[in-house]
C-alpha cells in the first residue's frame, strides 16, 4: 500500500486485485489503529475523467471492522454497480477514488437537513434511498431530498422518515 490515505490505499488495493485476479484482499497489518478496531458504515465512489463510475456502500456496518468494510464495498463499486460495467484492469489507473466513512444514521426532519453537511436516507417501509452529502449539483434540500426519493422509489408527496448522517471523506 501507498504513502497516500490509508483508507483510499485499501480500496485501490481490493480493487486492483479484484479486477486483476478475482482475488479478495485481507486487509493487511500496518493499518491506522481506527481502521481495525473500529466498525461504521461506507460508501467508496469511483470516478473517470469526472464522471462517476462506480459507487456501492453500507450505511450501517455489515463487516468485523471498518477495513473489511472497505474491501468489500470496493470491490462492490467497481463490478457490481448495476448503472456500469465492472471496471476492467486496463482502466485501474484512469479511476480516481474517494471514501466516504458514515456516522449513524438519526432520525431528522426536513428542517434538519443540509446538504452541503449531512448526507439523507429516506424510508417507507421496504423502500429506502440514500445520498451522500457534498455531491456537485445537489446544493438544496429539495434538490436532495427528490433524488433520495427516486432512489427509493417514492412519489414526492409519499410519506417516509428521515434519517441524516454526516460523513468521513478520503480521497485521492
Amino acid at each position: 500500500m501507498s504513502q497516500h490515505d490509508p483508507y483510499v490505499a485499501l480500496a485501490r488495493a481490493a480493487i486492483a486485485a479484484y479486477v486483476t485476479e478475482r482475488r479478495r484482499i485481507e486487509p493487511p497489518r500496518g493499518l491506522p489503529p481506527e481502521l481495525v478496531s473500529r466498525r461504521a458504515g461506507a460508501f467508496v465512489s469511483l470516478k473517470k475523467n469526472g464522471a462517476l463510475r462506480g459507487c456501492i456502500g453500507t450505511y450501517q456496518p455489515t463487516t468485523p471492522t471498518l477495513a473489511h468494510e472497505i474491501v468489500e464495498n470496493a470491490i462492490r463499486a467497481a463490478t457490481e454497480d448495476p448503472r456500469f460495467p465492472p471496471v476492467t484492469p486496463h482502466e485501474l489507473a484512469g479511476v480516481s477514488i474517494s471514501v466516504d466513512v458514515l456516522s449513524p444514521p438519526e432520525r431528522c426532519t426536513e428542517a434538519d437537513l443540509d446538504p452541503g453537511t449531512y448526507g439523507v436516507i429516506v424510508e417507507s417501509g421496504w423502500r429506502r434511498g440514500l445520498l451522500l452529502p457534498d455531491l456537485p449539483g445537489v446544493n438544496t434540500i429539495d434538490e436532495q431530498l427528490r433524488i433520495a426519493r427516486l432512489k427509493a422509489g417514492l412519489g414526492p408527496d409519499e410519506p417516509c422518515q428521515l434519517w441524516r448522517f454526516k460523513v468521513e471523506r478520503h480521497t485521492e
